[in-house]
């Protein structure tokens, strides 16, 4: 998707963890024994291995979001992964057993992005619902032993999102705020 939030570039983090929330709601629709779990900042888990990733690519300025490029891929029908992907990566189907409608799951996804970019937009408070909504569906924000790979040696318990959207991080010398980088969780 290309969006063209009027936005400054702090809050765009928003968009990828309602992104995130888009493809939680669409695996419940179309599924609702399954309840994704959401690793910040843009990877949605089934049973501690990942189905989805999510990219967001932005154009700006010092003051305002030109435009995002927002990329969703998921695992929806691989039977199986290469063996050095097997524990760490799964499909719908392999979770589930069963084949995926890819038009159905789409559908829902479509509509649902479009349900939180609006709400992004338009709704007082939203911005504060997507955090909070985020991390109700997450088990990496709050209370976890974390590892982050692109920072050198930073490693910590979880303590929730501040209030753009960024992952905080209690470490021997303090409270740190992670703006991106690889989460691993310990």
């Amino acid at each position: 998707m290309i969006l063209r939030p009027p936005l400054p570039p702090a809050d765009a983090l928003i968009l990828s963890l309602a992104a995130g929330l888009s493809v939680h709601a669409a695996v419940r629709e179309v599924d609702a024994r399954f309840s994704p779990d959401l690793k910040w900042p843009n990877d949605l888990l089934l049973d501690g291995k990942k189905f989805c990733g999510i990219l967001i690519e932005m154009n700006s300025e010092a003051t305002r979001v030109r435009h995002l490029v927002i990329g969703i891929g998921i695992n929806v029908n691989q039977r199986s992964f290469p063996g050095d992907l097997q524990p760490i990566a799964t499909s719908l189907r392999i979770a589930s057993g069963s084949e995926w409608s890819r038009v159905e799951l789409c559908a829902a996804l479509l509509k649902s992005l479009d349900s939180e970019y609006r709400r992004v937009l338009g709704e007082p408070g939203a911005k504060e619902s997507v955090l909070r909504r985020f991390a109700q569906h997450s088990s990496s924000v709050q209370g976890r032993q974390v590892a982050i790979e692109d920072t050198a040696g930073l490693e910590g318990v979880t303590e929730g999102l501040d209030a753009h959207g960024f992952l905080k991080i209690r470490t021997p010398q303090g409270l740190r705020t992670v703006l991106s980088g690889t989460v691993r969780l310990k």
